[in-house]
């Protein structure tokens, strides 16, 4: 990327340039998504220097690469366009990167460092190209030689690094001390290692507006659109990866900010459509101060110094409200200034107390100690903070930032604006934005979390309010197509009455929730057909905007606090066995062995667990625990034509019996197992070898017993553990095998005393199931055939026992 800016800048003298705007700007966008994969692969092993400049560099690329073909494709026409477009991101990235640069030299990241402050000096040397003319654009061009240097010298040293197979390492090209040195800083603290990009996020689109308060930049305009969109794409991109980093609260923060930048960059375009700057709904920004506000309030829990920086954006917020015009009058502005300032200085303090051994104060765990010596409030901590009722997942709840997007998009249309103009009035951001492509973000975040109503609801939510507020706020529709337009809203309200029925096994609040979202329905439906009472829309999202804010409210205080400050209620409709599991039933990943340990431990205890395995899913107990044996048999209804079977972890479970076995049956145990074949053996005295005793009578027929060693690690390390246990599959009889942890939950959720997930089972088919009780004579038999073919069984016979 700096080899071709080089030549830009070297060839930019030249009556015909070497590369024309519009391909250089094509190949500065490829080159800022490849850099945006390099930050995201870095940030997700901790190296967060590396990350923040891959990232920042990305943002600064995306943002100059569409100036350039904005100015290629002729749309910069007039006099000082092209600077008046460049100059605020330049500006912001100068200081960013030399950010960057000094926290890379304090660190002795030699080779980060140089770069970040090569590509800061071009992006200085550019501006002051901008405004006078003794700077030449060969010293741009120098800057972006040494960042090839530079790149050429690390990328020799990583190659070098990678042929001699780790033996030869170039000075300042070796990163496992760095990795290992950061390994060792993130396991003890948690932090956000994106929240630097977020930051320098906030100060781009700060800059858009404060340089033209300041007069470095004449007007604002279509050109300065691209900083403010690259921003708000790559915020919601940080917001995404803050919810893999599990912080909730800095992930909805950056999702609010990027309301604002995409707000910003829609309120740029309005020249196109009409001449009068637009006016903005004073409603929605007040409502967005307190959100803003409250969750100033829930970051002083982490840093006093993060909730700090938060009011800020109250103070914009309420700028904003109290200037018609918004982002074009001056009180908005100078927040701007201040903003980009704070931002600075957050970034500067993030970024060096991320790699410093002395920190820099930011007043984290102050509030926190305060409310320890109260017995009032109790916060939530540990290990499984973030852990999901159902399972594990790689992304903390985002039902805060759903919920939020519902009372902003809510609010945002309680303004009454002109029918014949609805363009007039900035509602179509804050909709679209906030009530949709972010809600469908959360919805997606639920769905991973195994939320599979709430998600479902969000997403309808979040689909409606896109296309009504393009829609209705765009004036894509008239009287010519406003009966297709209700035959849409109809069939949507139809669909969320569905929803609106399965709350009612879910929780009072939620009912509610969905309830309200009718109401903003029926004022779309109304409003399609030209039948909107007066007042009937303002009072539909009222009731909508606030209910939802209670639900906000209630998300944050729950997620942050022990106990049920602000509770979201009981089903109104409890059924037998149904959300069982969610109260009573513990749920713990199957990837952490302390949990298997746990579910050992339970096992030990006389309780019964279901657990995954290589097949479906199966409900097991102590082989030496009778009465835990006789609870599995009691909670799945078993019947009689369908015996518990026994698992083993290995043969040597069975070597003081071995004696009891004849030949030709251990080899052919030994050989079939670990599998997914259970084997009917005749009964005999070996059962006894096993510590069965009571537990022998419900386990297999008088006759027979079924038994097998799975081919799933995990419940072998269970099995050694626990020893051998009674196994039957995870469901009422003459149900469906159970594929998924979700459905042992829904299930057998209110009669097991825990759960081990494990997601969705690697097989749909359950065991083969042969019979072994005539093996002697050279014949065997199939109860069933499952996951494993009859031809491969016996293969297995021929090619191991009978030669």
């Amino acid at each position: 990327g700096s080899l071709l800016l080089a030549v830009h800048f070297y060839s930019s003298l030249r009556a015909a340039p070497v590369i024309p705007s519009t391909a250089l700007g094509i190949l500065l966008l490829i080159l800022s998504s490849l850099l945006a994969y390099a930050g995201i692969w870095r940030s997700l092993r901790n190296a967060t220097l590396f990350s923040s400049l891959f990232l920042t560099i990305s943002v600064f690329w995306c943002g100059y690469g569409v100036v350039f073909i904005l100015d290629g494709q002729g749309v910069l026409n007039d006099t000082g366009d092209f600077r008046n477009a460049l100059v605020p991101g330049l500006v912001t990235f100068t200081l960013a990167l030399l950010i960057i640069a000094v926290v890379g030299f304090l660190n002795k990241e030699v080779i980060l460092a140089v770069i970040a402050s090569a590509v800061s000096l071009a992006s200085a040397h550019e501006v002051a190209m901008h405004y006078n003319t003794a700077f030449v654009s060969s010293a741009v061009a120098c800057n972006y030689v040494i960042v090839c240097l530079a790149g050429g010298y690390f990328a020799l040293g990583r190659i070098l690094y990678f042929l001699t197979k780790e033996k030869v390492a170039i000075p300042g090209t070796d990163l496992d001390k760095n990795k290992a040195h950061e390994q060792i800083q993130s396991t003890s603290g948690s932090m956000n290692h994106f929240a630097v990009t977020g930051l320098i996020l906030n100060m781009l689109s700060a800059s858009v507006f404060g340089c033209r308060l300041l007069g470095i930049t004449s007007k604002l305009f279509i050109g300065q659109v691209p900083w403010l969109w690259a921003a708000g794409i790559y915020q919601i991109g940080v917001c995404i990866l803050s919810y893999r980093a599990m912080d909730v609260l800095t992930a909805t923060f950056f999702s609010f900010t990027s309301i604002l930048k995409f707000a910003g960059g829609y309120c740029l375009l309005y020249p196109i459509w009409q001449t009068e700057e637009p006016t903005f709904p004073i409603p929605f920004l007040v409502v967005f101060s307190i959100l803003f506000a409250v969750l100033a309030l829930f970051l002083t829990l982490k840093s006093l110094v993060d909730g700090l920086y938060l009011l800020f954006y109250v103070a914009y917020c309420i700028a904003l409200a109290c200037r018609p015009k918004g982002f074009f009058e001056g009180g908005p502005q100078g927040v701007d200034v201040a903003i980009f300032v704070a931002s600075a200085l957050m970034t500067l303090i993030h970024l060096y107390n991320v790699k410093a051994g002395a920190k820099i104060p930011t007043g984290k765990g102050v509030v926190k100690a305060l409310l320890a010596s109260t017995s009032f409030l109790k916060l939530r901590e540990g290990a499984n903070l973030h852990t999901p009722y159902l399972g594990y997942s790689k992304y903390a709840d985002a039902e805060v930032l759903g919920y939020a997007c519902s009372v902003l998009a809510s609010f945002a249309i309680t303004v009454t604006g002109d029918p014949q103009a609805p363009l007039a009035t900035v509602v179509i951001p804050w909709v679209v934005v906030a009530g949709g492509i972010l809600k469908l973000l959360s919805g997606s975040v639920a769905f991973a979390r195994g939320k599979t109503l709430e998600s479902s609801a969000f997403i309808l939510y979040a689909v409606m309010w896109i296309i009504w507020g393009l829609t209705r706020y765009g004036d894509l529709y008239g009287t010519s197509r406003s009966f297709h337009t209700a035959v849409g809203i109809i069939a949507f309200m139809l669909f969320n009455s569905f929803i609106v029925f399965c709350t009612l096994f879910l929780n009072i609040t939620w009912f509610f929730y969905s309830l309200t979202f009718l109401l903003i329905a029926v004022s779309f439906l109304l409003d399609a057909i030209g039948a909107l009472p007066a007042g009937y829309d303002i009072a539909a999202t009222l009731i909508f905007g606030l209910v939802s804010f209670y639900c906000f409210l209630s998300a944050l205080f729950n997620s942050t606090f022990e106990g049920s400050c602000l509770p979201m209620g009981r089903p109104l409709v409890q059924l037998s066995g149904m959300g069982g599991g969610m109260t009573k039933c513990l749920h713990l990943p199957a990837r952490k062995a302390s949990s298997v340990k746990r579910i050992a431990d339970i096992l030990k205890n006389g309780g019964t667990c279901g657990i995954p395995t290589d097949t479906v899913y199966v409900l097991v107990a102590a082989c030496n625990r009778p009465d835990a044996v006789e609870k599995a048999h009691r909670s799945k209804r078993q019947a009689q034509e369908r015996p518990m079977s026994l698992w083993i972890s290995s043969l040597k479970q069975l070597e003081p019996a071995k004696h009891l076995f004849s030949p030709l049956l251990w080899d052919f145990m030994d050989a079939a197992w670990p599998s997914p074949i259970s084997l009917v053996i005749p009964r005999g005295e070996w059962v006894d070898f096993l510590g069965m005793k009571d537990s022998a009578k419900y386990v297999g027929t008088p006759q027979s017993v079924a038994i097998r060693i799975p081919d799933c690690s995990v419940t072998t390390h269970l099995i050694d553990l626990v020893g051998p246990i009674v196994v039957t599959s995870a469901n009422p009889t003459g149900e469906a095998d159970t594929t998924h942890h979700n459905q042992v939950y829904a299930k057998l959720g209110d009669k097991v005393d825990a759960v081990l997930c494990n997601g969705p089972s690697p097989e749909n088919i359950a065991s083969t199931v042969v019979d072994c009780t005539k093996i002697d004579s050279g014949n065997i038999g199939f109860f069933r055939v499952g996951i494993v073919p009859k031809s491969q069984v016996k293969l297995i016979l021929i090619s191991f026992i009978l030669p």
